[in-house]
């Protein structure tokens, strides 16, 4: 063990002086992730998604009500912000220059026909650029009038039932007894990642791979250089120098990755969650990475080569792990074979631990364990041709 801790140590030191090491392992991951987190963080942000203005010219009742029920209860939970303005000319100039994702419109005696019983409509006008803005506030608004409909439909009955209750006791009542419609944001219930989380996390765990490629390729250098055929004349056994080799990997991928969380974490705000099951997480990827890239590495026979094919592979894995975007979300054939890729499980274990306690990162921390098993073994039997003297 001290002969692989010793080849490790001249490594690390080596790997030290090399800058292009420090851009591949923190600065292009911490910089494409606070990149992504500006373009896309309001996509999945964390807590005012839309602007929603209201132009309420009808002032009654059933127009009150949506604007209380509905929309303030939502702009309460901190889901969306909401916009009184006077006039419906207001509300589709807020939506033109972009200030607004939606408006909602309802219209003068919108209140008088819902009591009549004739058709009553509110409008919304979206922002064509915010297509999902403005579904969700369709959405709200449907569910109001479909309450509204309920409502109509359980007075009617119960009127036509021969009941003496006036109609609009009824409506009162039946209108309680519906749910109310509110938006609210759950990440703990659903045990999904912020956007800042998803995205720091996403690139720290892509370029880890690139991050240990130079331990495990230290062999073929070390081939190439003549240096490996001293090493193997020396009293030092083949298993310390691969031992040694795949250590320095690892720590380079602990370091790297340490220093994201860190870096994430004060820099744009990332959660990662409770330290233990983010320690564990980290731990058991890195192994997992350091074994893809060393079975790689085994198979290559120079250095330039296994760059070249270790490159692949972790963009492959990367993108079907999810590190860019959510795999889940497509389903079918393509969510079954993200299983295969350390960076699914090192995402799913993350939003468990959001959701969670660290008990519930255990089984992505197996499988990435199993995976640094199944991947670490077949590199050590690959490489004893390698260090063979």
């Amino acid at each position: 063990m001290r002969h692989a801790l010793l080849i490790a140590a001249r490594d690390l030191r080596e790997r030290a002086r090399d800058r292009t090491a420090y851009v591949l392992a923190i600065v292009l991951p911490l910089g494409l992730a606070g990149v992504f987190t500006l373009i896309l963080g309001n996509i999945s942000g964390d807590s005012q998604l839309f602007t929603y203005a209201v132009a309420d010219a009808d002032r009654g009742v059933v127009a009150r009500a949506f604007t209380d029920d509905v929309l303030r209860k939502a702009a309460a939970s901190g889901a969306i912000e909401l916009r009184t303005v006077a006039s419906e000319q207001e509300a589709r100039t807020l939506v033109d220059d972009g200030t607004a994702t939606a408006a909602f419109l309802l219209p003068a005696g919108l209140t008088e026909d819902v009591q009549a019983g004739r058709a009553a409509r509110i409008e919304v006008v979206g922002d064509v650029d915010a297509p999902t803005g403005t579904d969700v506030a369709r959405s709200l608004a449907q569910a109001y009038t479909d309450r509204l409909g309920a409502v109509r439909t359980a007075v009617a009955a119960t009127v036509h039932s021969g009941v003496s209750t006036p109609p609009a006791e009824l409506a009162a009542a039946a209108a309680a007894a519906l749910p109310q419609a509110v938006v609210d944001e759950d990440t703990t219930g659903r045990r999904q990642l912020d956007a800042k989380t998803q995205y720091a996390a996403g690139m720290a765990v892509f370029f880890l791979f690139f991050a240990v490629q130079p331990g495990v390729t230290g062999l073929l250098d070390e081939r190439r250089n003549g240096t490996l055929a001293r090493l193997l004349a020396a009293p030092v056994r083949r298993s310390s120098i691969l031992t040694g080799k795949l250590l320095t990997s690892v720590v380079v991928g602990v370091v790297s990755m340490t220093v994201l969380v860190v870096a994430s974490s004060l820099l744009m705000g990332a959660r990662w969650g409770h330290p233990v099951g983010v320690a564990a997480l980290v731990l058991s990827g890195v192994l997992a990475a350091t074994g893809a890239m060393a079975v790689v590495a085994a198979i290559a026979k120079t250095s330039e080569q296994a760059g070249g094919w270790q490159a692949i592979v972790a963009i492959v894995l990367g993108a079907l792990g999810g590190a860019f975007f959510p795999v889940t979300q497509a389903g079918g054939v393509l969510e079954k074979l993200s299983l295969v890729a350390p960076h699914r499980w090192f995402m799913r274990g993350l939003a468990d631990l959001a959701g969670g306690g660290v008990a519930a990162v255990v089984p992505s921390v197996a499988a990435m364990t199993a995976f640094a098993a199944v991947t670490g073994a077949i590199a050590l039997l690959l490489f004893r041709k390698v260090v063979r003297p």
